[in-house]
């Protein structure tokens, strides 16, 4: 069995009387992309720079390809990459410049170096800002600016503090679409982002974590969609509409929520898959013109909040 690129086990970590993470587990795969989801304060950032070696753990521990990272920091930040959510620039120096700086800091000599920062820059389309003074960039390309220095070293785990906050749409394509090139060229990435929606296309799991606690893990439609949870359909009729309201009435189980032009959205109190396709066979055998049969995608931003609720429903 293939070792975790990352092991978290029972992690912990307080300030004062504040328990900011509080006894908290999860694996990464290798080439597994998984977001970090929870409100400001849950834990995410601490969680994150103990990984990357910034922050000692009170207990618990954080393995990386076997290495632990309290006993051995050095080794560990040759393997991962770290973009923080805020990051220092420094004056009169170019993009070039301190792409070159961080490429000399992590050991790169000569033609080497000039090699990799020319790779990095032409990956995150800095080349055309080259000669732009760091502190005049605008925020994308601020953004892009810290996701290449991050990139120099070749970071088999990249660990991604809100890569797209405060970002405008466009840049956040841009960053949406240099993470799925980063997956495909089988890079790992834990990234935290309150931006939901965006972490649900680009993720293959989601972690959620709500006053230092994991609450979640798994995938979003594992989230959204548990095994014989309550249901809202859409049911679209080619004729007949008169009929389905009354049709509807006799069926255990089941309430019509509304009725409108696009046709019919219904509740089904368990909705299994197997459930669904019965509901659906039935329909048809009694002479239903049924040509639209939809189940509705629960947002994730909704169920997370559901999860919070039902979280805080636990703990009183």
């Amino acid at each position: 069995m293939t070792q975790p690129l990352v092991e978290v086990n029972d992690l912990c970590r307080s300030f004062g009387r504040v328990r900011a993470v509080d006894h908290v587990s999860f694996t990464l795969e290798a080439g597994q992309v998984v977001g970090f989801i929870g409100e400001n304060g849950a834990g995410k950032t601490t969680t994150m720079r103990m990984m990357v070696t910034l922050d000692i753990p009170d207990a618990g521990s954080i393995r990386v390809k076997g290495l632990d990272a309290v006993s051995n920091p050095n080794k560990i930040r040759n393997l991962v990459g770290w973009m923080p959510d805020h990051y220092g620039t420094y004056d009169f120096m170019d993009v070039k410049e301190y792409m070159d700086f961080f490429a000399r800091a992590y050991g790169y000599t000569g033609r080497d170096r000039d090699m990799r920062v020319a790779e990095v820059m032409e990956f995150t389309e800095l080349d055309p800002l080259h000669d732009r003074p760091v502190n005049k960039l605008s925020k994308g390309q601020s953004q892009r600016l810290c996701l290449g220095r991050t990139l120099i070293p070749d970071p088999e785990l990249l660990v991604l503090d809100e890569p797209a906050a405060g970002l405008d749409p466009k840049a956040r394509i841009e960053v949406k679409n240099l993470v799925r090139i980063l997956a495909e060229q089988g890079k790992t990435l834990f990234i935290s982002s309150h931006i939901l929606s965006e972490l649900e296309q680009m993720c293959d799991a989601l972690l959620f974590i709500n006053k230092g606690k994991i609450v979640h893990q798994g995938s979003s439609e594992s989230l959204k969609v548990k095994e014989g949870d309550p249901a809202l359909i859409r049911v679209q009729l080619a004729a007949s509409q008169e009929r389905f309201p009354e049709w509807i009435s006799l069926q255990p189980a089941i309430e019509l929520v509304e009725q409108n032009k696009k046709g019919f959205r219904i509740r089904l109190e368990d909705a299994t898959p197997e459930i669904m396709a019965e509901l659906l066979g039935r329909m048809v055998r009694e002479g239903l013109p049924v040509c639209g049969f939809e189940r509705e995608e629960i947002r994730l931003e909704d169920a997370f909040v559901d999860l919070l609720n039902q979280n805080e429903g636990g703990m009183q």
